[in-house]
């Protein structure tokens, strides 16, 4: 379905992590994320990693002088959200997974069926479907642009 409030075009976030072994673990057994691939120097810690979420793909590096995880910064500034397939089975395995739910699963005023949570080192994510289809004009949004 497509929703024109919220587009679902491809954009390859990095994100950053404190352990990135850890997060490789954790993303997949979370959120189902696969892993593509993973690099670093041999016999040292994992450096970064590409993960796959359905159609989703980011990137996880490691945290350097001047680069933090939101846990380690003690702030959080983005949120990311991923389309999956069936929002509500996601919801269940992340829930049963024990993670920290901070956005109950709900139809949006905006067309979209999400939920929002925070991973283990504070990122904020929201896993969504499209619902329906609404003009942003319908919820009160000035359209820039045609």
């Amino acid at each position: 379905m497509r929703n024109r409030s919220v587009p679902a075009d491809i954009v390859l976030p990095h994100i950053t992590y404190s352990d990135v072994a850890a997060a490789l673990a954790w993303l997949t057994r979370t959120f189902g994320f696969t892993e593509h691939y993973r690099y670093g120097d041999p016999g040292g810690p994992v450096g970064g990693a590409q993960m796959y979420l359905g159609n989703a793909c980011i990137m996880l590096n490691g945290a350097r002088p001047g680069s933090a995880s939101p846990a380690q910064a003690g702030l959080s500034t983005q949120s990311l959200t991923v389309f999956v397939d069936d929002v509500d089975a996601h919801y269940e395995r992340t829930k049963s997974a024990g993670a920290n739910i901070i956005e109950e699963l709900h139809e949006t005023s905006y067309g979209e069926r999400q939920y929002g949570v925070e991973d283990f080192e504070g990122h904020h994510w929201l896993f969504s479907k499209h619902a329906r289809d609404v003009d942003p004009a319908e919820w009160g949004a000035t359209i820039a642009r045609t």
